[in-house]
């Protein structure tokens, strides 16, 4: 077999699991010619949470940052993680917005699309992989890995069909709380490889301890692709260190080749951009937790969780709000814990710690049992389920979410033209998403950037008790609508400003 290869994570996920997703465009830019000189597979630097924090905490254009590392790093395909219908954000859009978000990505340089649902709801993959095959680009499917009575290496690998049969250029395997075992990554990889005719490239977080052993694993049995990082944006939430994977592959028939030199350079950059930071760091974040084989949370929300507890006076109560994650996730179908599900389930948890077992249902957690965010992968609990129709007085729906949507882009661009802001679709599609933020930056509005606790709201945010909006205003209004659900009994608010 031919050498695997490795793709750097340390421009997206690295700092999203280690440090609340804060590098800037111009702490990356001294590393990425270094980056792209070493020869990596690709160079995941967009996506997941830093189209948030660019826009929310940092004051830049994330297209921008896009174009700029592009510019620094040609020789590499840049990554991006896309999550499917969602984009980069929570809620699911119109297909037209999906569209126009995907070729204005395209056009700004991206190379590859890793494309997940939450839900593993293939139907809500459709569109984004369709778009970027139209846009020539390469559209990787991802499975997201969980462990539950209906997850199975048969029924996974029944996806990796499915997406392969959909187009996609290459399958990942989305290893998003870091607890695939070397003896199931082999096996999964073996299965894949036997069924598809794409390259399979894995992903995993070393949460657990055990991300370079099933990487290692995974090579054995002829995986394509294995994604690093570099120290000291690697290890523990993050992924395994380069250097490390590399010392673990000594003497392997499938061992790359990345200059050490150059490996050592980056360390020493980042170890500098590392120290910067430090107010968004956490040794917690950085030792191998093997509690997370229980409890299944994602690195990216690990990094942020026990913060926000603590924004929220439950600081004492982070045990007893992670062990009930278990418990909303098997009563909501056995979903997988990755955003934005790991944060829905996170904060209704802490709702179920903080004022009972479901005494209030934050309206996503009332969402996923009604369908909307897709078909969840096990049967919802029939008595959430029943107690939910009963307080939203709607029931479950079967089709696929944004078939319910109306077109939505041209309205954005409308709302961004009232604003005095480009009609463009580059604008418009991060308006959709992010209309104060965006409107900030374009009017020169300094972000409010908050405590080191705080997270980009998109990526790891429990809620407070009034923290589902009913509806969103598309203008800086200072009335936030909000609808609270206690003892089966809603209430819609307003509130002037959320804090903690």
């Amino acid at each position: 077999m031919k050498p695997v290869t490795f793709n750097n994570t340390v421009l997206r996920d690295g700092h999203q699991s280690l440090a609340a997703t804060r590098m800037s465009t111009e702490q990356m830019l001294p590393a990425a010619p270094i980056l792209d000189d070493l020869g990596f597979s690709g160079l995941e630097t967009w996506g997941g949470a830093t189209i948030d924090s660019c826009l929310r905490y940092l004051n830049e254009n994330p297209f921008d940052r896009l174009r700029a590392l592009k510019k620094a790093a040609p020789n590499t395909p840049q990554i991006m993680l896309l999550r499917g219908q969602n984009i980069v954000q929570y809620t699911s859009f119109p297909d037209d917005v999906v569209e126009a978000f995907v070729r204005a990505n395209a056009a700004a340089g991206q190379d590859v699309f890793r494309i997940f649902d939450a839900l593993n709801d293939t139907r809500n993959l459709a569109t984004a992989i369709k778009t970027v095959l139209d846009c020539k680009k390469h559209a990787r499917g991802e499975i997201c890995y969980t462990t539950s009575p209906v997850h199975t290496i048969t029924a996974f690998v029944s996806m990796g069909i499915e997406l392969e049969k959909m187009g996609c250029n290459s399958i990942g395997i989305k290893d998003m709380s870091g607890i695939l075992t070397p003896k199931i990554a082999y096996d999964l990889v073996k299965e894949l490889k036997s069924k598809l005719g794409i390259p399979i490239v894995l992903h995993t977080h070393d949460t657990a301890g055990l991300g370079a052993a099933a990487y290692l694993a995974a090579i054995d049995a002829g995986v394509d692709t294995v994604e690093t990082s570099i120290t000291p944006f690697a290890n523990g939430t993050g992924q395994p260190d380069t250097v490390r994977m590399l010392a673990l592959l000594e003497g392997h028939s499938r061992r790359p080749d990345y200059d050490p030199a150059k490996l050592q350079e980056l360390r020493l950059h980042f170890e500098e951009v590392y120290k910067q930071l430090s107010k968004f760091t956490s040794p917690a974040n950085e030792r191998v937790d093997s509690d997370i084989l229980v409890f299944q949370v994602p690195g990216g929300m690990l990094s942020n969780f026990r913060n926000q507890l603590a924004e929220q006076g439950m600081a004492d109560k982070f045990d007893e709000v992670v062990r009930e994650i278990p418990v909303v996730r098997e009563a909501l179908g056995w979903i997988p814990l990755v955003t934005p599900t790991s944060q829905i389930v996170g904060t209704q948890a802490m709702m179920n710690i903080k004022f009972g077992r479901w005494k209030m249902i934050c309206q996503p957690a009332q969402d996923i049992a009604l369908g909307k965010y897709g078909k969840a992968p096990g049967p919802i609990n029939p008595e959430i389920l029943a107690l939910v129709e009963k307080q939203t007085g709607t029931k479950a729906i079967t089709q696929r979410p944004a078939d319910l949507l109306q077109p939505g882009l041209e309205n954005h661009k409308k709302q961004c033209a009232e604003k005095g802001l480009p009609a463009t679709n580059e604008i418009a599609v991060l308006f959709a998403m992010f209309p104060q933020q965006v409107e900030a930056l374009i009017k020169g509005t300094p972000p409010a950037e908050a405590k080191p606790a705080a997270t980009p709201a998109a990526e790891a945010k429990p809620a407070a008790p009034v923290a589902t909006p009913a509806s969103t205003s598309n203008s800086a209004s200072a009335l936030t609508h909000m609808v609270l659900t206690i003892d089966g009994h809603r209430h819609e608010v307003s509130v002037e400003k959320l804090s903690a």
